[in-house]
């Protein structure tokens, strides 16, 4: 069995000893952890969701430029952020896709590709309406794109196309996840990717890194009671994240130069990049955080 982030805090001493004044954790169920997160989720400061907000500025039109050179004309051409939270990546993807047929639209070669249709998807009612409500306010000028939400758990069982809402069955040619991974046991994850995506589709992912997972995990404090809320969260080294997709039938795209070429970008917090993050970020500086890795399936 996969060990958990909490499993291995425990057998840390200085972590499992605690004084009168530290803060009460409570651990609960994932989905029941992001219902209760949803309404500060947004708001409440974490540098991590930040850090990969600026990081998908980057990541997200290459990612586009590779599926439509892959998929141009496919129909129907749908992207999935899968475990999309509040829309915070979703709308990204929406305003990089807008922003990809505007540079169409403006080119002198005629071509053809049916409407895009995104979809996010998530386990939580409580994200998916925050993100029902962000989305709508963002896309109002974005029509051209189809916009959907749905529910879909990862941490069940999902290994082929059957189990999938009716809407992700005919395949994905581009999928996102972002931030999502630590809290999938790896097998489970890529599973889903799989069954959701078709061959060739691209897989942009985003995890917290494991430097930081060996210290600390997603959660947030509970404004009503003032304890610290944590949901179940795995420590996936790199290593263990590409041995789990090559298993699963994914093979590694090699990042543009922009983003430091390679097969994986790594983000470790200095001065600077805390000074722009904000103050919850200066505790993590010299510690590796966030990496990315884009995927396509075989």
């Amino acid at each position: 069995m996969t060990k958990t982030i909490q499993d291995m805090l425990k057998e840390q001493p200085s972590q499992a000893s605690s004084s009168s004044n530290a803060q009460s954790i409570e651990y609960i169920d994932t989905v029941d952890a992001y219902d209760k997160w949803a309404e500060i989720y947004d708001t409440d400061g974490n540098f991590l969701q930040r850090l990969d907000t600026i990081e998908m500025r980057t990541l997200l039109p290459q990612f586009l430029n590779r599926v439509n050179a892959r998929f141009h004309g496919t129909d129907p051409f749908k992207l999935v952020d899968l475990g999309c939270g509040t829309g915070r990546n979703t709308i990204q993807l929406l305003e990089a896709v807008s922003a990809c047929e505007k540079n169409q639209k403006t080119s002198t070669q005629v071509t053809h590709r049916p409407s895009v249709e995104v979809i996010g998807v998530d386990a939580s009612a409580g994200m998916l309406e925050v993100a029902r409500t962000a989305i709508q306010s963002a896309t109002r000028e974005l029509n051209s794109t189809t916009v959907s939400l749905g529910t879909l758990n990862l941490l069940q069982t999902i290994s082929d196309k059957s189990q999938l809402p009716e809407s992700l069955q005919d395949g994905a040619v581009g999928v996102i996840s972002t931030l999502v991974l630590e809290h999938i046991p790896l097998k489970a994850f890529f599973k889903a990717a799989s069954a959701i995506m078709r061959p060739g589709a691209y897989f942009l992912v985003t995890n917290m890194h494991a430097q930081m997972g060996s210290l600390s995990q997603a959660g947030f404090t509970d404004p009503g009671t003032g304890v610290k809320i944590r949901p179940t969260s795995y420590c996936h080294s790199i290593a263990d994240v590409l041995a789990a997709a090559a298993e699963a039938g994914f093979q590694v795209e090699p990042l543009e130069e922009e983003c430091g070429g390679g097969e994986v970008l790594e983000r470790t917090v200095d001065e600077e990049l805390s000074g722009i993050l904000g103050v919850r970020a200066t505790k993590w500086i010299g510690i590796q955080v966030w990496f990315g890795v884009c995927f396509s399936k075989v």
